[in-house]
């Protein structure tokens, strides 16, 4: 086999990359549940994995964005764009975004593409968030020091029907990471 066919033939056999895109509340375990599932992927599957997390990106490529639902909707379809194209490039983009509108997350799976997106819920009541309150935004947010806080004083509009869901409350993270990669296998796609 010449180098060149060999090639092309390592190329077909490259698998797809697809989007997780995570959303919840703040402190439901999306960060946590991306850094658990990134490592799996890596070393179980020998995958090339990318996290797509709102806060760091909005550190970066979002950080002129506030917290009204137009910056929320536009930060949204900036993380669309890239897992689009990291996903194209068979790359599995964890998108760990809050994400609180049904509107930017139909835009989102038809920007990346209804066969390459998988919107997963991860469902912790407001309280749970609460008392966890990583980053105390809750608390601020219960202050009047934060505006816009979902699940406070804006909205977080659940998934109708997400491909999984995943209670945080019910399971430790390598838990929810079983069951989510359980999902995504019954949903058909390639690890």
């Amino acid at each position: 086999m010449t180098s060149v066919a060999m090639s092309q033939s390592s190329k077909s056999q490259k698998p797809k990359g697809f989007t997780i895109w995570m959303t919840g509340l703040s402190g439901s375990g999306k960060s946590t549940l991306a850094g658990v599932l990134k490592e799996k992927f890596e070393t179980r599957y020998g995958r090339f994995v990318e996290i797509l997390d709102g806060d760091e990106i909005r550190k970066g490529l979002s950080r002129d964005l506030g917290l009204s639902r137009e910056d929320r909707e536009e930060h949204a379809r900036r993380v669309s764009y890239l897992a689009k194209v990291l996903s194209r490039n068979g790359v599995i983009s964890i998108v760990a975004l809050i994400s609180p509108y049904r509107v930017s997350r139909e835009s989102a799976k038809e920007t990346i593409g209804s066969d390459k997106f998988v919107e997963v819920y991860i469902k912790a009541s407001l309280a749970k968030c609460e008392e966890r309150d990583p980053k105390g935004l809750y608390a601020k947010a219960r202050k009047g020091e934060i505006k816009n806080m979902t699940g406070i004083s804006d909205p977080y509009e659940p998934p109708e029907s997400p491909d999984i869901t995943i209670e945080t409350e019910l399971g430790s993270p390598e838990e929810s990471a079983k069951v989510l990669i359980q999902g995504l296998e019954n949903l058909g796609f390639e690890l």
